[in-house]
């Protein structure tokens, strides 16, 4: 379904970014996104802080880098 080098889905970077501009679908998207990867408690935190600086960091690594943040390897 989705290839591992693309975010949301596998879907292309443009629907990506426009994806990642609207945050109630970054949000959602991001916390859906992390628990398909088997990262339960990254998902849980995007849960409750996806609405604010980590929606600003993932927009703008969307946008420079084609991919969203990776930091919370748990």
């Amino acid at each position: 379904m989705a290839s591992k080098g693309k975010d949301y889905f596998g879907l292309g970077r443009i629907v990506s970014i426009i994806l990642a501009i609207i945050p109630i679908t970054a949000w959602l998207f991001g916390v859906i996104t992390r628990i398909k990867e088997g990262k339960i408690v990254a998902g849980i935190l995007r849960i409750f802080f996806g609405f604010n600086i980590v929606w600003l960091i993932d927009l703008v690594l969307m946008i420079v880098n084609g991919r969203i943040m990776r930091i919370l390897n748990i």
